[in-house]
């Protein structure tokens, strides 16, 4: 069995509200609690009109309160963001709160634009990152003799750490500090195949796993037929079109005709950056899902379900979960 997870965005649909789209997170944690999803996952991004998950930690705390069994964590914190001892004692907080059901899913990137990159952390060296990890390993862990800086909540609890990636970098990482990874195939997929290899060959094992584990991601957008799913995935396509036009919004309704909305050179390189997604009706769906798992040889699934409507987006995460029965057959 291939088991599927869902990272969150919290997207701000046009025309609703910051507080309706954390509410639509929490109801959509409910629902993939309800049809056993195993993780459900919340990314840092700031500066974006269209995303409300910028204060990661406090969204995490949000749909775990509003949950009971499924996982809940960051995919990911953007650690250079951040001192590694603020994300102990947040993360040691949220493991204080649910205990057992906290990952922490660490990227490098700055999760914005530079100018607010800027802002949030003064200095834009990512350099240290591979220190941080270890940094914010040992503050999560037991305390050794004189340690002068203790994570208060945080040490002991052991929080999970995932390191997540879009390049070859974190692959190199993960596997040399044997620690699970996440590769963000539904954004950035040219380096899937070839980061997987490397986070296999390279992989030590550590105290916290003894072989790779390689989660991947997928957008998705399941509906009652091709049709309709094709229409809601309009929504996610604006989004990466906007974004390379440096057109910042809520999150788009979809339309009923892209040709008229991107020019050939934008079709040409969002369906290039989208090509791994999963869109269509339950049959189509599990068919792309299937050669995607078989290609990867992936541990688990994670999907984004960028949908503008939050009803449809509900029951995407329904329509999803039906595939769970396929998979364990075919994986």
């Amino acid at each position: 069995m291939v088991p599927f997870s869902i990272l969150d965005l919290s997207p701000v649909a046009e025309g609703s509200t910051i507080r309706q789209s954390l509410e639509g997170s929490a109801r959509m944690a409910q629902k993939a609690e309800e049809f056993g999803y195993k993780r459900f996952w919340l990314a840092e991004h700031h500066g974006m009109p269209g995303i409300a998950s910028a204060a990661t930690s406090i969204v995490i705390a949000h749909v775990g309160a509003a949950t009971k069994r499924i996982r809940v964590g960051s995919g990911g914190i953007m650690l250079p963001n951040h001192s590694p001892l603020v994300i102990a004692e947040q993360f040691g907080t949220l493991e204080a709160l649910f205990p057992g059901r906290v990952d922490l899913g660490l990227g490098r990137a700055p999760g914005t634009d530079m100018r607010t990159a800027q802002a949030l952390r003064r200095n834009l060296d990512a350099s240290h990152f591979p220190n941080d990890v270890v940094e914010l390993q040992q503050l999560l862990g037991a305390p050794v003799e004189n340690q002068a800086i203790l994570a208060v909540p945080g040490m002991n609890t052991n929080v999970p750490i995932w390191l997540l990636g879009s390049s070859l970098y974190s692959a190199q990482l993960a596997g040399m500090l044997g620690l699970p990874y996440a590769f963000a195939s539904h954004f950035a997929p040219d380096s899937l195949l070839d980061a997987l290899d490397i986070y296999r060959d390279r992989f030590q094992p550590s105290a916290v796993l003894d072989k790779p584990y390689a989660m991947v991601g997928v957008m998705g957008s399941v509906a009652e037929t091709d049709e309709e799913a094709q229409y809601h995935f309009t929504s996610a396509q604006q989004q990466f079109v906007n974004l390379r036009r440096n057109v910042r919004g809520q999150f788009p309704r979809p339309v009923e005709d892209m040709e008229s909305f991107w020019s050939p050179m934008e079709k040409m390189t969002v369906e290039h950056t989208l090509r791994y997604a999963v869109v269509g009706s339950q049959r189509t769906a599990e068919a792309k899902l299937n050669d995607f798992i078989k290609d990867t040889g992936a541990d688990e699934v994670i999907i984004s379900m960028p949908i503008h409507d939050i009803e449809a987006r509900l029951k995407s995460v329904e329509l999803f979960a039906g595939l769970g029965n396929f998979m364990r057959v075919a994986a």
